[in-house]
């Protein structure tokens, strides 16, 4: 809620306020209608929606929107009429009064030239709907539904939640007063640019780290006291030592008026150092507090950017006539703005699935022994440093073996390769483009089009997803993603004389291993956790650095992994865990392999922040000796032919696996990537007679590394074929503008006429 008493509006027209109002507002009668569709005789909430309604009315008449003042009007005349018992809200009730809030939203949110336009052509509709609110007012009160009958939902989409809000109506006989229903007094919010909290917090970082500098300055005068402390001591000792001798000399007196000065230093130096640690400490102090506070301001919680969902659930359930019962847990639990503003794409695809063909028909559930009612939870809570976010539904969960079946009949996979699959790589392919579980399609599912954004939206946040099935029994999606990207808790390693962050949430465990524990086979070193074995590289392998590590008894390892491997990273040293503002890295630079950004050290010095899915594909290039590659002397022949190598660009782990395997079969060699930017560091590192390239990928998409193939004259030449989902003339025709050489379509793929276009770009797979 916002303090319009203290806050200076003055930079916002009426229009601003009015809408900000608005949207607030409707946010309040939607969740209100939603609850008393559940309860229709809430005082509660039948006082908040009257009062809701009565400000929009309110701050629409201000601005002159008569036909926004009707529909608002006509909305608090029926939850007047509530209150009084004349009328009575049930299921087909909430369906008009939540068209007229959509409606209200729709309104408000046109621009001065818009409005007439728009109520010209939807003058009708806008009757229409004003005589409905009329007649159910008047009507005879009905008893609320027990259940919600199908109906086809509101099309308008649920409003968001405003991050502020002005009152800028009178409440009936009061003065101008904020909304006390909708928050707390202590839940106040001003406006404030995303641009410049983000340079607040980036100050806000860089006072903590300079008052913390300070702490060696202290260090420093510490000593220098102790310095002083004997040097006073010696000249005590010198002069007792003139005394005792009982010399008059003016070397004595000299000594003597030495002595006293050096008494008068030490104890002004003694006071002036106490002073400076106490004023560092505090400096230090109200810098980090700073420093925390601007990091909660950039914070939000969970509540706020979901508050459209529980509408959307319950529109979109009617309409399939299916009985839903929707929870939102840990509604408080904080997120950085930015991230919780992306959030909706792929939450908003992962619960309509759920619904749609995740959740059985009541009769089909209680068939298989279940409640008529099924269930859908989201959930949002902070673990190990991350945000952890599961959708789960207790419906029919997935048939591997028919996605199998699917995944042949596509031709995605051939029968052998689809049934050699792990039911987690039988799974991957829901996020695929394209692909969907769904026989026929609705106008809800079905198009194969939703769950790609969710893993697009996560590769983006440097998040993961993992998927839980169990088959008649539901199934859950748990996303995982930092809980902002402005600030993270590492760990700080040294690498060859320079500080290196690992991101706490992604490391498994730290070992201090000995070298008794390490064994080699095949050159490889590794050591057992767990009953498993654990490969260990040198972390200045994997970078690049110069220089070996130092030799001891004991090696401290930071193991990360992920769901099929672990890999040990073996480091010069520990320096600590650290709470690291985050900072990108120089746009000139593009993106740095291995590295996701930089930050400070308290003393100033920078710190590389590692990237963690950067670093697997290294260690996986690294072990498959793709960086080793041999250097042929040019002179002589050895009358062997050289076999051709290809290297396979694709996020979608099986689709990678069938190309590689088709080009194998024929003879190519195949090196893989898993998206367009792995593929870029790849080309750096290997000599490649083909480049095949999926489109949509996360980091870098098909097009970009096209564009950027050909932009390098070291590549220029280098052929390119594109694989893409993509069927529209117009992509296909953008991929050929980029430098592509064929523009294939994965729904149409064939083996020979892949291969053909091979081998008519370079040829069989020996020269």
């Amino acid at each position: 809620m916002t303090d319009t008493g203290n806050q200076d509006l003055s930079n916002f027209s009426m229009m601003d306020l009015f809408r900000s109002e608005a949207e607030t507002q409707t946010a309040i009668l939607n969740e209100g209608l939603l609850e008393i569709e559940k309860d229709p005789t809430s005082k509660q909430w039948l006082e908040r929606l009257m009062r809701a309604a009565h400000s929009v009315k309110g701050a629409a008449r201000i601005v002159g929107l008569t036909p926004v003042v009707k529909v608002a009007h006509a909305l608090e005349d029926c939850f007047v009429a509530a209150q009084k018992g004349q009328m009575l809200i049930g299921s087909n009730q909430a369906d008009i009064l939540l068209k007229g809030v959509d409606t209200l939203a729709q309104m408000s949110k046109l621009s001065d030239q818009e409005f007439e336009k728009w109520i010209a052509d939807h003058q009708t509709e806008v009757d229409g709907l004003l005589g409905s609110l009329e007649a159910m007012k008047i009507a005879t009160p009905q008893p609320a539904a027990t259940s919600a009958a199908p109906a086809s939902p509101t099309t308008s989409p649920p409003p968001k939640p405003a991050a502020s809000v002005e009152s800028l109506t009178p409440a009936p006989q009061a003065p101008v007063i904020p909304d006390a229903a909708r928050a707390d007094a202590q839940d106040r919010g001003v406006r404030i640019s995303a641009e410049h909290l983000s340079r607040m917090m980036g100050l806000a970082g860089e006072s903590a780290v300079q008052a913390h500098r300070l702490e060696a300055f202290t260090d420093a005068l510490t000593a220098l006291k102790s310095h002083h402390a004997e040097l006073l001591r010696l000249v005590r000792k010198a002069r007792q030592r003139e005394e005792s001798s009982a010399s008059n000399s003016q070397s004595s007196h000299t000594l003597r008026e030495v002595s006293e000065k050096t008494e008068r230093l030490h104890q002004t130096t003694m006071r002036r150092v106490e002073e400076f640690d106490l004023i560092a400490r505090q400096l230090a102090d109200v810098a980090d507090r700073l420093y925390r506070e601007a990091i909660a301001s950039r914070m939000r919680p969970f509540a706020d950017g979901v508050t459209g969902f529980p509408r959307l659930i319950r529109d979109l359930s009617k309409h399939l006539g299916k009985n839903v019962k929707f929870e939102i847990l840990g509604k408080n639990t904080q997120v950085d703005r930015d991230i919780l503003s992306k959030l909706e794409a792929p939450l908003t695809h992962l619960l309509q699935n759920a619904v749609d063909h995740g959740l059985e028909p009541p009769a089909e559930r209680m068939a298989a022994g279940k409640t008529a009612e099924g269930s859908l939870k989201l959930e949002a809570r902070h673990h190990a440093g991350r945000l952890t976010i599961t959708v789960s539904d207790d419906g029919r969960g997935i048939d591997i073996e028919k996605m199998r079946k699917k995944i042949v009949a596509k031709g995605l996979a051939s029968e052998d390769t689809s049934g050699r699959l792990s039911e987690a790589e039988i799974l991957d392919f829901l996020f695929l483009p394209g692909f969907s579980t769904v026989e026929c399609v609705t106008e809800v599912s079905g198009r194969g089009v939703g769950l790609d954004v969710v893993r697009t939206y996560l590769h983006e946040v440097s998040g993961s997803v993992r998927v839980e099935n169990h088959l008649g029994h539901g199934i859950q999606f748990h996303l995982e993603m930092p809980v902002t990207r402005s600030v993270m808790r590492a760990l700080v390693v040294e690498i060859a004389g320079d500080p290196f962050a690992f991101p706490l949430g992604r490391i498994e465990r730290l070992l201090d291993v000995t070298s008794s524990e390490v064994k080699t086979v095949e050159g490889r070193q590794f050591v057992s956790l767990n009953q498993k074995n654990v490969g260990l590289i040198d972390a200045r392998q994997i970078l690049g650095l110069a220089g070996q590590a130092a030799h001891g008894k004991r090696w401290p390892v930071v193991v990360i992994g992920n769901e099929q491997v672990c890999y040990g990273i073996k480091v010069d040293r520990f320096l600590g865990e650290r709470e690291l503002v985050v900072r990108a890295l120089d746009l000139r630079l593009g993106k740095v392999q291995d590295l996701s950004a930089v930050s400070l050290m308290e003393d100033g010095s920078p710190v590389l922040i590692l990237d963690v899915d950067d670093l697997f594909r290294s260690i996986q290039n690294l072990l498959s000796g793709r960086r080793f590659e041999s250097i042929r002397s040019g002179s002589g022949s050895t009358g062997q032919k050289k076999q051709k190598r290809i290297l396979v660009v694709d996020d979608s782990i099986t689709v990678r696996e069938m190309e590689r395997r088709l080009l194998q079969n024929r003879g190519y060699e195949v090196d893989v990537a898993v998206d367009g930017m792995d593929g870029w560091n790849s080309l750096h590192s290997g000599q490649y007679s083909l480049v095949i390239s999926d489109v949509d990928m996360p980091r870098m998409n098909g097009f970009d590394f096209v564009r950027r193939i050909r932009q390098d004259p070291r590549f220029s030449a280098l052929p390119v074929m594109l694989v893409s989902y993509k069927e529209r003339k117009e992509d296909r025709m953008k991929g050929l503008e980029v430098g592509a050489n064929y523009y294939f379509t994965k729904s149409g793929f064939h083996d020979e006429a892949f291969m053909e276009a091979v081998v008519d770009l370079i040829g069989k797979a020996q020269a």
